[in-house]
């Protein structure tokens, strides 16, 4: 079943008696039902696609994204959205060919990166289409060029994070992206998604280091960049970050690259969300920022403490700074009431930063619910958002029977505000999948309700679409659709995704 589980299995997470036995007395935990072995439906037949594998094998391992509901459906033995086949093209003009066969033949095309999605957005739509075809770039992964005077690079958009990195080492540079699916993600998603890193504060976004890029649509081939910046117009490079391969299928990126430096992290105590709130603000505003910047909440920070991911902050909370040689936030960070704990909690959380997934399949196997969600606002309106989701998510699952541990940090900051990343630990309820729906509904209505934005970086998928579509209104929701027209005639490109 290591198909429906985040990563290498050598790196699976087992859970302590001592967690298992909290979770049963906290939450009322239960061993859940085996999971079932999972039933392909008969697949369509398919063109002759650049590279097409329609092996069973090929099937299952695109069959699902990674969040909990996807998961859940895999376990119950359903892969509804398995594609009929796999096309692997090796070039540009074979994603191309891919695309006109595609339309010819009616079958929707799902680009597939790393398959880390958390919203959906692997979930295409299956009404009106001949088939489904999972368009696999890892053929695409290799470095094209690297310029030294600019300091950029050019990439195939199948290159994972860490193969990135690793070139890029080599010459003495980093591109400084490390999200939490860091480890099997790749550039093309990264841009297609609109991805934040855990080192956005220093390094920014991954659509602010995206200067140039290449994308195969139903209409031709789109190259868009040719400087830092422009006044030749709105921006059509926006129109592809974020657009999850429903406008077109990335196939080259040039990314801003800087030199590779070492960072020193540290471990701070706060009184409380709010005085920590309070501090990473003035950083955020006035400096010095750090490179990495993240504030856990009391009820995280208690959590990680007693399960031994985090260190204890005296009942507040824990917040980890990392920061370059020579740029140390200390100061201020003891001006606005913080405690310092030294470089242990923070190497901790370095050595630990792409754990929690796995740590969600462990969940899963003792019988937990076990999700995240995440949304962003201006620094005004960050505490009232907070407390507005937190009370949806208590809400809703209190009154089902399962009472939730709900968890929660910043996880990026700006100088007009920020990011909330939320974590749920609940019982699994008889049906896990309505539980969880219901949870996320009522979060994302406090949300849209805040008027905050309903992902940062998770995306639109399938999840978020119809909050979107208020976030957006009519007019925005009307410019999409005409783009799509625009660029995707013949509507095959992940339909059911991103649009409202």
């Amino acid at each position: 079943m290591t198909t429906f589980r985040w990563g290498d299995p050598a790196d699976a997470v087992t859970l302590p008696s001592s967690v298992r036995n909290l979770l049963a007395a906290a939450l009322g935990v239960t061993e859940p039902r085996p999971a079932a072995e999972p039933v392909l439906p008969e697949p369509a037949p398919l063109p002759d696609f650049p590279g097409l594998d329609v092996s069973p094998a090929a099937r299952l391992g695109h069959a699902t994204g990674m969040s909990t509901e996807d998961l859940l459906t895999a376990r119950g033995g359903a892969v509804p959205d398995a594609p009929d086949g796999v096309a692997r093209p090796a070039s540009h003009e074979e994603v191309l060919e891919v695309l006109r066969l595609a339309a010819e033949h009616r079958v929707a095309v799902v680009p597939h990166g790393g398959r880390t999605s958390v919203v959906g957005g692997l979930r295409a739509v299956r009404e009106g289409y001949t088939g489904v075809v999972a368009l696999d770039l890892s053929g695409l992964d290799r470095l094209l060029r690297l310029d030294r005077t600019s300091r950029t690079a050019t990439f195939q958009a199948g290159v994972p994070g860490p193969r990135a990195e690793e070139m890029l080492n080599a010459e003495g540079f980093t591109l400084g992206h490390f999200p939490q699916s860091f480890q099997y993600a790749t550039l093309g998603g990264f841009a297609a998604t609109r991805s934040s890193g855990q080192a956005s504060a220093g390094y920014g976004r991954f659509d602010q280091m995206v200067v140039g890029l290449r994308a195969a649509t139903g209409a031709g081939t789109l190259d868009l960049g040719r400087a830092p910046q422009s006044a030749a117009g709105p921006d059509l490079r926006q129109l592809l970050l974020g657009s999850e391969g429903a406008f077109g299928v990335l196939t080259e990126i040039t990314v801003r690259i800087r030199p590779r430096r070492e960072l020193q992290y540290a471990g701070w105590a706060f009184p409380s969300f709010e005085a920590g709130m309070r501090a990473v603000r003035a950083l955020a505003q006035d400096g010095p920022l750090p490179v990495v910047l993240r504030l856990s909440d009391e009820a995280e920070t208690a959590i990680n403490a007693a399960t031994g991911s985090g260190a204890e902050a005296g009942g507040g909370c824990l917040a980890i700074v990392g920061h370059f040689p020579g740029a140390d936030p200390a100061e201020r960070l003891v001006e606005y009431g913080g405690e310092p704990l030294g470089e242990e909690p923070g190497k901790a959380w370095e050595a630990g930063r792409f754990r929690a997934p796995y740590l969600r399949d462990a969940l899963l196997d003792a019988g937990a619910l076990a999700e995240t969600l995440e949304t962003a606002t201006f620094w005004d309106r960050l505490p009232q958002t907070y407390a507005a989701v937190r009370d949806a998510l208590v809400g809703t699952l209190s009154a089902a029977g399962t009472p939730p541990m709900v968890m929660c940090h910043i996880s990026h900051v700006y100088e007009t505000g920020a990011s909330l990343y939320f974590t749920v630990v609940a019982a699994q309820a008889e049906d896990p999948i309505a539980q969880w729906r219901a949870a996320k509904a009522a979060a994302g209505e406090a949300i849209v309700k805040s008027g905050a934005t309903i992902s940062h970086h998770h995306g639109v998928g399938r999840d978020h679409r119809s909050w979107y579509a208020q976030e957006i209104g009519p007019v925005g929701t009307a410019v999409l659709h005409a783009v799509k027209r625009a660029v995707d005639p013949h509507d095959v490109l992940n339909p059911g995704i991103l649009l409202p």
